[in-house]
């Protein structure tokens, strides 16, 4: 698994979409009954044996069109990773606990003693033109990154444990000295020396090594400036997966036709096209099989729970939404996020109480099925040990919203509270349009807010459009207090790359010396000790509990309806680099 699919820049995903409506009590049974049953949900269709030919068509459930930049080293939206997804193949497998193998395109060999970590593609690994993947194309997506041309958000501080990689990055070495290609850059073998290595290494998404590769010898006559709008990246993209782009409607579909040169054996599908469908359709495509895999949106499941003719699998993802809280800018000059200790939102007390106000378990519990459910802290339960269960969260406590405020001087003024020094305090929020339901929840956790006296609006009074939203994220809108989002997470437990002071992900912006301490620490060479490690990351779960710079939300069931007539198709990790060349229709 890569990065690009598990990792937050990667997987920018929607808020929970709820609908709005008065809290009762009695559907708490049927809830609970429903969550019991998306828990004995299969992650796999049934196996069947598997015929030649036939077209799947895929739902990419969006009400914007996908900007498709078909790049890992570029691209930062989930809804790219999901059109690409019959392409795109990491050079890793993985187990079910997204620990690498050597099942896949290439393989990982660790070396502490010399602090190195060596890559090597298998033989027979090809572009969809038919060159061998190598040594060079590995090193290229370094360069990619770390090219402050390119302007994407892939790169971060954690890649400067490889040896040069920051001397690149600022302009001053021409070549990464701590990448060497033993065999020429024709060659299928990649070291990377490290300062230091780091405990999670072992398993995907990691963050210290990239996993995946840029065809050089297709990209190399590009700019890194011109990459992003380059043909190339957006129109005749190559891959090293079991399918090519054939065709492209830009921003509303793309068809996917067998790469021949494909290492792993022919595909089983001719066909494979990649639709836009909006939200509000969906739920329809699943009941008229529009779609063959279209994913479910829980506010929806009893609409189309009893649907024939498909299998629901499903899974609780590495992932959960959250609230941000803008205390701060992204430094383009030194690649660090600098707070602004005078910000409106940089009060403790007054993020506290944000947080206090969100009634999130309610309506999650009561708008969702059962199927949506609050998450008290930044690290999922899925982390086993890693995760702090002593960590409760911000649970909804008016009373305790009001009395943080009070005690924090931001005293009522009329019907609004003013701040600590008597100026007028007016809070906006940046809120995406993703699902119908997105706008009602919104709504609701800004009646909230206005209980507790907290002047709370929506940035231009309205739902903000999926790209226009991470642009004004990215690119710290002065307009911006708040926002909701999420991430799909890496499956390597360390926030590194989405909190550290050198992660550009880091939208919030707060980069406190305490911060810095405790990342370093959980990545650091005492963390080889697993108790060690465990304890540094429940100090700072709690850490960022108590700060309340990002105050997780929701996670959901993440349940997907498949054709009945289609096998090989799974949620299991460790089918998910060769899942499209696995799926096809059953004898």
């Amino acid at each position: 698994m890569k990065k690009s699919r598990i990792f937050g820049s990667v997987g920018l995903i929607s808020a929970a979409a709820l609908t709005l409506v008065a809290c009762g009590k009695d559907n708490n049974k049927s809830n609970s009954n429903d969550a019991k049953t998306a828990n004995k949900f299969s992650q796999t269709v049934p196996k069947k044996a598997v015929k030649q030919g036939g077209t799947v068509k895929i739902a990419i459930e969006t009400d914007s069109p996908f900007t498709g930049i078909f790049s890992d080293e570029i691209s930062m939206t989930q809804i790219d990773a999901d059109v690409a997804r019959p392409a795109d193949e990491s050079l890793f497998d993985t187990d079910d606990n997204y620990r690498i193998n050597d099942k896949g395109p290439a393989t990982l060999r660790i070396n502490q003693k010399d602090k190195t970590v060596t890559i090597t593609v298998k033989k027979g690994v090809k572009w969809s033109d038919g060159k061998q993947v190598t040594a060079k194309d590995m090193e290229y997506s370094y360069e990619i990154m770390a090219s402050k041309a390119t302007k994407t958000e892939r790169y971060t501080s954690q890649f400067e444990f490889i040896k040069g990689m920051k001397a690149f990055h600022e302009g001053k070495a021409k070549t990464i000295s701590g990448i060497e290609m033993p065999d020429g850059e024709s060659g299928r073998k990649m070291v990377l020396h490290y300062s230091e290595l780091k405990p999670g290494m072992t398993n995907s998404g990691n963050g210290y090594f990239w996993e995946a590769a840029a065809p050089y010898h297709y990209l190399k006559d590009v700019p890194f400036s011109k990459l992003q709008s380059s043909d190339k990246i957006r129109k005749k993209p190559l891959y090293f997966g079991p399918y090519k782009l054939s065709k492209l409607v830009r921003g509303q579909s793309a068809t996917w036709t067998p790469n021949k040169y494909y290492w792993r054996g022919k595909p089983k599908l001719d066909k494979i096209v990649c639709q836009v469908v909006s939200t509000k359709s969906a739920t329809q495509a699943i009941k008229s099989h529009k779609f063959d895999v279209i994913d479910v949106i829980n506010n929806y499941w009893k609409d189309i729970k009893n649907a024939k003719k498909v299998n629901f699998v499903a899974k609780i993802p590495l992932a959960y939404d959250y609230l941000g809280i803008k205390v701060g800018k992204w430094d383009a000059k030194t690649n660090k996020n600098v707070m602004n200790k005078n910000s409106k939102m940089a009060n403790q007390s007054l993020r506290q109480a944000i947080g206090y106000a969100m009634n999130v378990e309610q309506v999650s519990k009561h708008y969702t099925n059962g199927l949506t459910f609050h998450v008290p802290t930044l690290i999922p339960a899925q982390f086993g040990d890693y995760y702090n269960k002593d960590i409760k969260g911000y649970n909804y406590n008016l009373k305790k919203a009001n009395q943080i405020l009070d005690k924090a001087g931001y005293k009522k003024k009329g019907k609004w509270r003013v701040q600590p020094n008597g100026k007028p305090l007016k809070i906006n929020l940046l809120a995406k349009s993703r699902t119908p339901m997105d706008e009602p929840i919104v709504q609701n956790y800004i009646q909230q807010w206005h209980k507790i006296g907290l002047d709370v609006e929506l940035v231009g009074n309205r739902m903000t459009e999926f790209n226009a939203f991470y642009d004004k994220v990215q690119h710290d809108a002065p307009e911006v207090d708040m926002f909701i989002a999420g991430w799909n997470l890496s499956s390597e437990p360390s926030p590194a790359a989405l909190y550290d002071v050198g992660a550009p992900s880091n939208y919030s912006r707060f980069a406190t010396p305490e911060n810095t301490k405790l990342m370093s620490s959980l990545d650091s060479q005492k963390a080889f000790n697993h108790k060690y490690r465990v304890e540094q990351f429940h100090k700072w779960q709690q850490y960022m509990f108590d700060e309340a710079y990002v105050i997780p939300l929701s996670n959901s069931y993440e349940i997907t309806a498949v054709n009945s007539a289609l096998t090989g198709y799974s949620k299991r990790p460790s089918q998910s680099n060769s899942l499209w060349y696995q799926v096809g229709y059953a004898k």
